[in-house]
């Protein structure tokens, strides 16, 4: 089972956006980035979901702080090819973060790769 977590502004958006699209051996919790950083270096997490205003800084600080910047990326206010997702996780990225208004596009992406790769 992959477990996903989500944090920042758009944490329940996220976590309904994941969950609706009833994704097989995905589970996701409603999180905060604090415990989120504990879960993901205990291995009790595999994957993280932020969101702020920008998708710049406050999406991800806490865990690029406390997990290092090559387990984290910032989508900011872009919106990801399906390429893009699969390079970030093959290089080994469990940290996402990304705008609000970028939900409904990226959490889809996201999370089916994400799916896909852990299946």
């Amino acid at each position: 089972m992959t477990k996903i977590l989500t944090g920042g502004v758009a944490k329940s958006e996220v976590a309904s956006a994941v969950a609706g699209l009833g994704l097989p051996g995905v589970e996701v919790l409603v999180s905060n980035d604090m415990d989120a950083a504990v879960q993901l270096r205990a291995g009790q997490a595999d994957y993280f979901l932020g969101t702020c205003h920008t998708g710049a800084g406050a999406s991800l600080g806490v865990l690029v702080g406390l997990l290092g910047s090559a387990a984290c990326h910032t989508f900011g206010r872009s919106v990801p090819t399906a390429e893009q997702i699969e390079a970030l996780l093959g290089e080994g990225k469990k940290v996402f973060g990304f705008a609000v208004d970028r939900v409904e596009a990226v959490v889809p992406a996201l999370a089916q790769a994400i799916a896909v790769r852990t299946a």
